[in-house]
């Protein structure tokens, strides 16, 4: 295990320890659960960000479409012919 030093304010410090006695565990250990616990989070949405996302999702499926569904398949349909033949055969500048 690496050892480090962190620089933590008194309140923060307080609390680790007083966490710490109360779950009778080593205060690195306090620091390393909620450090995971954090991390864990920190890559998920926040409610405010999932409402967000699905009122956009909301506002595109009520949209009317701006193309017809053929034009639509025909570019689809050119784009994946453009992949499978390898791309561009040139140096972009």
């Amino acid at each position: 295990m690496a050892r480090v030093t962190y620089s933590l304010d008194e309140a923060t410090v307080a609390r680790i320890r007083q966490t710490a006695e109360r779950l009778g565990k080593p205060q690195s250990h306090v620091v390393r659960e909620a450090v995971a616990e954090y991390a864990e989070r920190a890559g998920r949405l926040s409610d405010r960000e999932r409402e967000h996302a699905l009122g956009v999702l909301e506002r595109l499926r009520a949209a009317r479409p701006t193309r017809p569904a053929a034009e639509v398949d025909t570019e689809l349909q050119s784009l994946r012919a453009a992949r499978r033949a390898g791309g561009r055969r040139h140096r972009s500048a």
